[in-house]
């Protein structure tokens, strides 16, 4: 049974791939699974119809079957338990992985979604200047613990996992910043993600709905 993802129907990130429902779209390519997209509006976001799947009103949702979900990280967990190849076999590399998850999606994004935050909506505050460090310091915090992990590594631990998916797709949300390239191996760490061919068919779906969009 094919599952249907939403995305945006014009995303706000410019076909730059860092809408959420790039990681749900790579994490399909990773494991080969075919799916279908449906395109949705900001009003249609706040609908009843789209509400009784994602109750916040966002995307992605993950609908196949009777189930429906929502949440980026939980689609992306659903699909790495029910297909090979994001999950390792052993148990404990198997748990290892899904505390990558977590660690992405917990510890790491929120600072950077705060960096984005400050500087979209809160420039022009008068405590933007004082305000924009504080954030910019600890976000740099998690990216010198996280650097000082991975070391020389290719992955976080071991072979390529859905943890890696998630961090790398969190690390993508400093693109075009100064930050990420502060810290060379976790530049390198993105690139390699980036490289990876499903990756790059995931990007190449996102980027033809912007594209569409704009010249439609």
């Amino acid at each position: 049974m094919t599952p249907t993802i939403t995305a945006f129907e014009r995303s706000p990130d410019r076909g730059k791939g860092q809408a959420r429902d790039m990681r749900v779209r790579w994490a399909l390519e990773e494991v080969g699974q075919p799916y279908d997209v449906r395109l949705v509006s900001f009003s249609e976001m706040k609908e009843p119809v789209h509400r009784a799947l994602h109750p916040f009103g966002q995307i992605p949702t993950y609908e196949v079957g009777d189930l429906a979900l929502f949440e980026s990280g939980a689609i992306v967990f659903h699909i790495a338990e029910r297909h090979v190849g994001l999950l390792p076999d052993d148990a404990n590399a198997r748990a290892r992985a899904i505390t990558w998850m977590f660690a992405a999606l917990s510890t790491l994004e929120p600072p950077i979604v705060d960096r984005e935050i400050a500087t979209l909506l809160e420039r022009d505050e008068t405590w933007h200047k004082q305000r924009l460090p504080i954030v910019e310091d600890r976000i740099r915090d998690r990216l010198g613990e996280l650097s000082d992990r991975l070391g020389d590594a290719d992955w976080l631990d071991g072979a390529f996992s859905a943890g890696d998916l998630l961090m790398v797709a969190v690390l993508r949300r400093l693109n075009g910043s100064r930050i990420l390239n502060e810290y060379p191996n976790l530049s390198a760490y993105v690139a390699r993600g980036e490289a990876r061919p499903a990756f790059r068919r995931a990007f190449d779906a996102q980027l033809a709905v912007f594209t569409a969009a704009s010249t439609g």
